[in-house]
């Protein structure tokens, strides 16, 4: 198969969401979002340690390139993977870094 049968805007969002995907803080809130957990701002930024600020901003990125998704109950809003299949990813990662 060659890059011209590959469809390159499918292309471009793949590498924009490995992009954003890219930055230790946003691995480590999708290592805690793994098995279809939902889990609101407050609730990541306590399991990091991180400021409430930095974890809405890295969220946000994750969610801006597809690969989160959120949903508001009542004063929460909870943020999910868009598809667990990025999990493999994730388990690739822990495989590849892994001695």
């Amino acid at each position: 198969m060659n890059i011209k049968e590959l469809d390159i805007d499918q292309l471009e969002q793949a590498a924009s969401m490995l992009k954003a995907m890219a930055h230790p803080m946003r691995i480590a809130i999708l290592k805690h979002l793994e098995g279809g957990k939902k889990l609101t701002v407050t609730e990541i930024h306590e399991f990091l340690g991180i400021e409430q600020s930095s974890t809405s901003h890295h969220l946000g990125i994750l969610k801006d390139k597809g690969v989160l998704c959120s949903r508001r109950e009542g004063k929460n809003t909870y943020y999910y993977l868009k598809n667990n299949i990025l999990v493999q990813v994730l388990d690739c990662l822990n495989k590849c870094t892994c001695d």
